[in-house]
C-alpha cells in the first residue's frame, strides 16, 4: 500500500513538474496553490459502498434513465427533464410533467450530481439512490400510482426481467423499486464531466487562459469559493439564498412581463419547518454552469453574468464591476466538461409483451 501511494505521489509530482516549467510565472503557481485549498479534480466515477457500480447495473440504469414507460403516460423519462444532450437539464425555468403540469422548481443537472452530499434543492434526499425514487411517483412529474405499478410494468417486459437478474444476480426478487433506483443511480454515478479546470488542478498551468485565471482569482478573492468549492464547485452544503438581501428583490428585474409571477419559495423550511431553514437551498454545482441555464431554484435568471452579479449582491453584499463579472464568467465557462460518450448513445429499449399502456387523457 505504501509503495502504491509513493507511485501516486511521484505521478502527481510529475504532472505538476510538467506544468511548472521554467517559463511558468510565479503568480500561476501561487494561483494553483490557492485553488487547491478550495477545489479538487473530479474523480472518474462517484463510488458508493452501498451501491457498488457494475457494468451490468450501469447498462440497466442507462436504459431506465431513458425509459418513458416508467411514467404513467408512457411519455416521460428521466431524460425528459434531465436531458443529457443538453448537459443534464431541460433549459426551462421549471419543468413540464404529467398532463402538462408545470413543476415548482428548476430541474438541476444530473451530471456530477452523485458527488453532492444531498439531493433536490431542499436537500431532502441523502443521495442519488434516494432521489431516484421521487420523480417516478411524483404526481406532477412521472405520476406512477405506486411502486407496485412500476414493478408490474417492468415485469411485463421480458428483456428487463433478464437485465435485472443480470444486474442483481444474488437476489431472489431482482425487480424491486429499490433496485430500480439503484440501477438508475449507478448510471448517474458515471456521469462525470472533467474539464480544462481539472487539468489545471492536476498541474497543467497552461490549461486555462489568462482571462480564465484572472476569473478564478477573483472568484476566490470575493468569496464565491466559500460556498462553491470541492470537486463539483458546490453541492456540499445548504445555505440561505439571500444572506444580505432577499433573493426575490434581486431577481425581480429579470422576471419578464410575459412570465407569471413566481411564488416565494421557502426552501428547506417546507421540509423541516424550522425557522433557521427559511429560504435555505442546496448550493448548486457550477460544473457546466454555462450550459445549465436558466439559473436558481426558480429559473428566474437566464444570463450567467446576471446570475453572478445577483449572487454577489445577495450572498456577499458586493457590487462587482463589469470586468470582474466578465472574468468570472470566463472562468466558469472553463468548467464546461466532456459528457461520457456512452451516456449520449441512445439505448434501444425493449418491446413489452403486454399491451402498450394507453396515454392518460
Amino acid at each position: 500500500m505504501k509503495r502504491a501511494l509513493a507511485v501516486v505521489a511521484v505521478a502527481v509530482g510529475s504532472v505538476v513538474l510538467v506544468g511548472a516549467s521554467k517559463s511558468s510565472k510565479p503568480e500561476d503557481l501561487k494561483l494553483l496553490e490557492e485553488a487547491r485549498k478550495y477545489f479538487q479534480p473530479l474523480p472518474k466515477v462517484a463510488e458508493s459502498k452501498e451501491n457498488p457500480i457494475t457494468p451490468e447495473k450501469v447498462e440497466l440504469g442507462k436504459m431506465l434513465y431513458y425509459e418513458p414507460r416508467l411514467s404513467k403516460s408512457g411519455l416521460i423519462s428521466c431524460n425528459t427533464c434531465h436531458n443529457l444532450a443538453t448537459y443534464g437539464v431541460d433549459n426551462l425555468p421549471t419543468s413540464v410533467g404529467h398532463r402538462w403540469q408545470v413543476g415548482p422548481r428548476n430541474a438541476p443537472t444530473t451530471l456530477n450530481a452523485a458527488l453532492h452530499t444531498s439531493q433536490f434543492w431542499d436537500g431532502r434526499a441523502k443521495d442519488v439512490e434516494e432521489q431516484a425514487k421521487g420523480p417516478i411517483l411524483n404526481p406532477i412529474e412521472m405520476a406512477m400510482d405506486s411502486p407496485d405499478e412500476v414493478i408490474k410494468r417492468l415485469k411485463s417486459i421480458p428483456e428487463y426481467v433478464r437485465l435485472f437478474n443480470k444486474a442483481f444476480p444474488n437476489e431472489k426478487e431482482p425487480i424491486t423499486y429499490d433496485n430500480v433506483a439503484k440501477a438508475i443511480s449507478a448510471f448517474e454515478r458515471t456521469l462525470i464531466t472533467p474539464s480544462r479546470f481539472d487539468k489545471f488542478l492536476q498541474g497543467d498551468l497552461n490549461a486555462l487562459t489568462k482571462e480564465e485565471k484572472d476569473g478564478l482569482k477573483i472568484f476566490m478573492e470575493v468569496g464565491c469559493a466559500s460556498c462553491h468549492n470541492g470537486p463539483a464547485l458546490g453541492g456540499n452544503m445548504l445555505v440561505k439564498f439571500g444572506i444580505v438581501e432577499a433573493y426575490w428583490n434581486a431577481t425581480k428585474d429579470y422576471v419578464t412581463l410575459d412570465k407569471p409571477t413566481m411564488p416565494m419559495d421557502v426552501g428547506r423550511f417546507a421540509v423541516t419547518h424550522k425557522e433557521e431553514d427559511l429560504y435555505v437551498f442546496k448550493v448548486p454545482s457550477l460544473r457546466n454552469v454555462s450550459r445549465t441555464y436558466p439559473y436558481f431554484h426558480d429559473g428566474s435568471v437566464w444570463n450567467l453574468g446576471d446570475a453572478v452579479q445577483v449572487m454577489a449582491k445577495v450572498q456577499l453584499g458586493k457590487e462587482l464591476t463589469k470586468d470582474q463579472v466578465n472574468k468570472i464568467v470566463a472562468f466558469l465557462k472553463a468548467l464546461d466538461g466532456e459528457i461520457p460518450k456512452n451516456a449520449l448513445e441512445l439505448p434501444v429499449l425493449p418491446p413489452s409483451r403486454a399491451e402498450t399502456p394507453k396515454p392518460v387523457r
